[in-house]
């Protein structure tokens, strides 16, 4: 059988934290294959390896297939047909655009389309429905969104819970890792032996992009889920993982049993054989002292959903603490595994 040719892909914002993350998660990936690395003009001209030196913040080494590209600046002559987007919000929106438009299949981790009308925001196991969004865009390309890495640990927590008994209500507050302050972040003497109760725009993205991650699509557009959340989002001295205390209502009243069942068995990517998909992208622990950032944000390599401390709550009814890995779960790794159910579905071609 003739060895299937992997899809050239090239990473924007390439030289910062998440889009270093993206190289080092599609190191050796089965079906995309990294052709070109871009970033600022400061860069551009130079090798990945060189852009980088001394500013390389992964755990495992650059990929030897890497090190040699030749930067180039966030202009659409690349040559790649998909590209995932590492690029600060404050460059991204028309970068992506002008890619989109010029025919290139966009996967972006920023904020600037996400709520537009005609874009997915996805969570491939929360809401693959909605990607036919991107057949009305009018474009030669597309894009699709991932999430606030806020919202993505608490949403794949909310989604079989929707499913099953239906929301009324949500108090999120979340304790966030540095890391998603990208780098050099946020400096020491702020954040050690301190809490920031206070992240720009955190608490907004939260309440407005569930509402469209738990909705439905109808007649082309969607249709914000009917639910009422409030959202509390601090900064606090963890290097990697978001951990959030999540209080919410039910219009059904099961019990703690029934939640935790609902929980375990979801996994609606089941059979797709998607390469990131985690086996399990829910994870219940029985611990009282669990989830923590320090053990358990890598389970499933950083793709799950760790949940732990399912209760009764007095005021809402039901609570829980939600852990999630915010630089891949949370970023680079939704948008990966965004892709790779779009190719699933045919949207990436041959």
């Amino acid at each position: 059988m003739k060895k299937m040719a992997k899809i050239k892909v090239g990473i924007l914002g390439a030289t910062g934290t998440v889009g270093q993350r993206f190289i080092q998660l599609l190191e050796n990936h089965p079906w995309f294959e990294i052709t070109e690395v871009a970033a600022s003009e400061k860069s551009a001209g130079q090798t990945y390896e060189q852009a980088v030196a001394g500013r390389w913040l992964q755990t495992t080494p650059i990929p030897a297939n890497v090190k040699k590209l030749k930067v180039k600046e966030c202009k659409s002559n690349l040559n790649c047909t998909v590209v995932f987007s590492g690029l600060d919000a404050t460059v991204a929106g028309e970068i992506e655009a002008a890619f989109a438009d010029a025919g290139y299949k966009v996967f972006s981790n920023a904020k600037n389309h996400r709520m537009d009308n005609h874009v997915p925001l996805m969570i491939p196991e929360v809401n693959a429905s909605h990607a036919p969004l991107i057949k009305s865009q009018k474009r030669k390309g597309f894009i699709v969104t991932n999430p606030n890495c806020t919202t993505i640990g608490m949403v794949m927590a909310l989604a079989p819970l929707q499913k099953e008994f239906g929301i009324t209500s949500v108090i999120m507050t979340s304790m966030q890792a540095i890391s998603g302050a990208g780098y050099p972040g946020v400096a020491s003497i702020d954040i050690v032996d301190n809490v920031i109760p206070f992240i720009g725009g955190e608490e907004e993205k939260v309440q407005t992009e569930t509402l469209k991650l738990l909705g439905t699509l109808e007649k082309g557009k969607v249709k914000p889920a009917e639910i009422t959340i409030s959202a509390h989002c601090n900064r606090v001295a963890v290097i990697d993982g978001h951990t959030e205390t999540v209080s919410f209502s039910l219009k059904k009243k099961p019990s703690i049993e029934e939640i935790k069942r609902t929980f375990s068995n979801y996994n609606p990517l089941r059979g797709l054989n998607l390469p990131s998909a985690p086996a399990h992208p829910i994870i219940v622990l029985e611990e009282q002292n669990r989830p923590q950032p320090k053990l358990d944000r890598n389970l499933e390599k950083g793709m799950a959903c760790v949940i732990g401390r399912i209760r009764k709550d007095e005021v809402l009814g039901y609570k829980m603490v939600v852990l999630s890995h915010n630089t891949i779960r949370g970023a680079a790794g939704c948008s990966i595994l965004n892709a790779e159910l779009m190719k699933a579905k045919g949207f990436l071609g041959e």
